[in-house]
This record gives C-alpha cells, structure tokens and sequence, in this order.
C-alpha cells in the first residue's frame, strides 16, 4: 500500500517459508536489498535503485521503501529488480562472495519449486513444493535440460524427450517441423530481444577522442540508410521479425503508435555521403575522404549464426553506397571484452530489455552503465527524464524520447522478435508471461487438449 507519493509499504505473506522451513521475513528483504544497493557489490543494481532511499522494518512482515523522488515506477523499481535472498543462510557471507559460494549450486529458494540436483551442462531437476503458500503446483517433478545448441533443443522437442522449449531459433524452417508434429503447439509470445549494429562514437584506439568517421551524424544516418533492414529482418526471422523504432522490443508498451522505422533510401545515403566529403575518387568502388577510405569493422561473437546472417546481407548492401564493412569475428568472451572496451567501429549488439521502457536509461543515456559507444545527446537525458515521471501522456513522452534517439542515429536497430515457444498439446492452463516465461508454469495441468496462449504484458 501507499502511505504517500514518496512510501510504500509491503506486507509479507505469513505463510511464505523458504523450501528449509525458515518463514520469510522482513529480515530477508532487508539484507537482500543492502547487498543490492551497495555500488561496490553490485554497481548496476545500485544504479537501478538509485530513487530508493530507505528500506526498513516496521516488524517482521512489514517492510517501508521510501524514495527520493515522485515517479510512475516506483513499485517496478523494488518489486522487479531484486529477489529476497535467504539471510539465515547467507549473511554471515562476504558481501562480495555469494555468487561463489555453494549457495549457488544448492539454492534455497521460496517459489513452487525446489532444487533437488542438477549435473552442469547436462540438466537440473526441481521438485513441487508442496508447502507452496499459493498452493502446491499440478506438475510434481520438472528437469530442466541443457542442450549444446539450438538444434539439439529443438530436437528435444520434436523427439518427444522434452515437453517444452523457450525459442524455436531460425531458420523459419523450424517452425515447420514444429507445425508438421500435431502433438506440439506453438505459442507466439511478446520478447524482450533487441538486434542492432552499434556506432562507436569514440574512437577505439583513444577513447578520449572522436571517432574519425562514425562522429558524424550524417555518416551514421547514411549507413542506417543504406541498409534494407526489413529484408534482413525478415530473411533470418520470417513473420517474426520486425524493423523497430528506436530502441524498443516487442516487449515493450511504447511501440504501440510509434512512427514506423525509416526505409531503406540508398539515394539519400549516397547524398548525404557526398555531403559529408565522403567520394569515390579512384574507382574502386569504395569511397575515401582526405585519402582516408570508408572502411569500418563490424564486431560480432562466431557463436552466432543469425548475426552472421545479417552481417552477411548487410555487408553487401553498404558496398553498394560505397563503405567497406569488414566482418571481425571473435570467440564470445572476446566479443564482451571488446565492446565493454570499446574497441570496435561498429558491435553487432544482440540485448534482452527490462519489461520497462525507464531500462532505456541503461544504454542510451550519457552515464548510461551499458553505454559502451560514447552516446551522449542531453536532450536524451532530458527526456528520458520527463518520461520516468510523467503522469499524463505517458506514451507520448516515450515517443518523444524515441524521435531524439533516431535523430541522433547511435545504431542501426535491425530486429524486434516475437518468441515462438512450443508446448505438447497434453498439458492445459498453459500461460506464458513475456517478462518471465517459466513463472506460472506451476499453474500448468496435465490432461485434455489445451488452449496456450500468451499472457498479458
């Protein structure tokens, strides 16, 4: 409840108790939430949280927030980001060592299921929790199998040795074989992902300085431009692949009513080029300025086939304006140090957004802690700020924050997919919730011919 606009008050459910018996109190969200509003543990949490100013305890069940500022997301911020922890068993921990301790290979949580045993790489094994305070779940034993690849997980499937699977990957083809198996059904469902080439606008041997051709505006806007991004869109994902907005996923509320993503426009790119003094001067297809060739580097993991995919197509269409995009693949762990570094010219940048459009702050703001390519327009900043709080005509001050980012063209948005989930036709009161796909499995029932369907978002 809400005791004013700066309050709130959460009162636990008596009945919750962690899968050792121990009741959930106040004590738990206490330390969880000190451990998470601590820069030095955890300095993205942190940052998330920065509007909350006090957590206390009233007694046992009754937990008080305050916070800095009036603002629509208020029970978001406390109620999405951070998850009670056990304090019984972890505070007398490090603050800094949870995540190595062997509470993370033996969880205790308070949810439907508990952790029986698991084997890495190969599966994890949950049992219903019967003292469930929301009621015991319907299905009494869950494996959770890990596959080595895409393929191997849809082959779990479509074999009959998996009941369920979270994303049936491209090609599109997949999902022909999904709908060739009349015992399994397919279930559409809002996604969080997000694809888009990344504009570094440092440059990546000194970031203290200007990238020598990606600080221009107008060269961004050209090569975002140059690209055909519903053909790649719509060649890797088939129907369920959309050219966003601005920075916005399937996901999120704000796509509705938003202006539609630019089209291709090659004419214009190769003006604005020309513009720019960007000519090509010697024939060989490529342009140069001041001896200087349009030559960049697209970064991205070898691990990813549908990044290659894209890379690939848009490759070929930038040559046809006259860039020289060179194809940089690196191992995974190479790619994250890479950009986290910012040693690229442009990063193939695949991301999983938070449910709220305010997670926008993380990367496309000035201190954004994900702004690894020197983005920085305070107009941005600004408002993304009258977003947060707005209370009339929400939606558009949102449109207006995403106008300002296109304007200012820090990447090239490529893809907003919708999940395709599968599910065996023998279990009914199937939900899947987009912000959190497996949280009301244990809601599901075994039996009858079932009606999936997305929920809510």
């Amino acid at each position: 409840n809400r005791r004013d606009s700066l309050t709130l008050v959460f009162n636990l459910d008596p009945r919750a108790r962690w899968h050792d018996g121990a009741p959930v109190t106040s004590r738990d969200v206490l330390f969880t939430f000190a451990r998470a509003r601590d820069p030095l543990v955890s300095p993205k949490l942190a940052r998330l949280l920065k509007h909350v100013t006090d957590v206390s305890a009233e007694d046992e069940r009754t937990i008080v927030f305050r916070f800095s500022r009036v603002y629509a997301e208020q029970f978001y911020d406390v109620a999405y980001h951070v998850a009670p922890l056990p304090a019984h068993l972890l505070s007398a921990l490090p603050a800094d060592s949870i995540a190595r301790s062997p509470f993370v290979a033996r969880p205790v949580g308070n949810g439907p299921y508990r952790w029986v045993r698991s084997l890495p790489g190969q599966f994890i094994e949950l049992a219903a929790n019967e003292r469930f305070f929301l009621g015991r779940p319907a299905i009494r034993r869950l494996i959770v199998r890990v596959a080595k690849d895409a393929d191997a997980r849809l082959n779990l499937v479509l074999s009959g040795e998996a009941d369920a699977m979270d994303n049936v990957l491209p090609p599109p083809s997949n999902l022909d074989r999904v709908a060739a198996q009349p015992e399994l059904r397919a279930v559409p469902v809002p996604s969080p992902a997000l694809g888009y080439l990344l504009y570094n606008q440092r440059d990546p041997r000194d970031t203290t300085r200007p990238h020598p051709i990606l600080a221009d505006v107008e060269v961004r806007r050209a090569l975002t431009l140059a690209l055909d991004r519903r053909l790649i869109a719509r060649a890797v994902f088939g129907p369920y692949g959309e050219v966003p907005y601005g920075p916005v996923s399937s996901l999120l509320w704000i796509r509705h009513g938003a202006p539609a993503a630019p089209a291709q426009d090659t004419a214009l790119a190769s003006r604005l080029l020309a513009a720019r003094g960007w000519v090509d001067r010697d024939g060989d297809g490529i342009r140069e300025r001041a001896g200087r060739p349009l030559r960049l580097g697209l970064v991205l993991p070898n691990t990813s086939a549908i990044r290659r995919q894209m890379s690939l197509l848009a490759q070929r269409q930038l040559r046809r304006v006259g860039v020289d995009l060179d194809l940089v693949q690196v191992d995974a762990p190479t790619w994250t140090e890479r950009r986290d570094a910012g040693d690229f010219d442009i990063d193939f940048s695949a991301s999983t957004q938070d449910p709220s459009p305010s997670g926008l702050v993380q990367s496309w703001s000035c201190k954004g802690p994900s702004n690894v390519a020197g983005i920085c327009d305070p107009v941005v900043d600004s408002l993304l700020d009258r977003a947060i709080v707005a209370r009339e005509d929400t939606r558009g001050a949102w449109h207006d924050v995403l106008r300002r980012i296109e304007h200012g063209a820090p990447a090239a948005f490529l893809y907003a997919t919708t999940y395709v989930f599968v599910v065996h036709r023998r279990y009914r009161d199937v939900a899947i919730r987009p912000q959190s796909s497996w949280i009301s499995l244990w809601r599901w029932n075994l039996g009858g011919m079932p009606t999936a369907s997305p929920a809510g978002y």
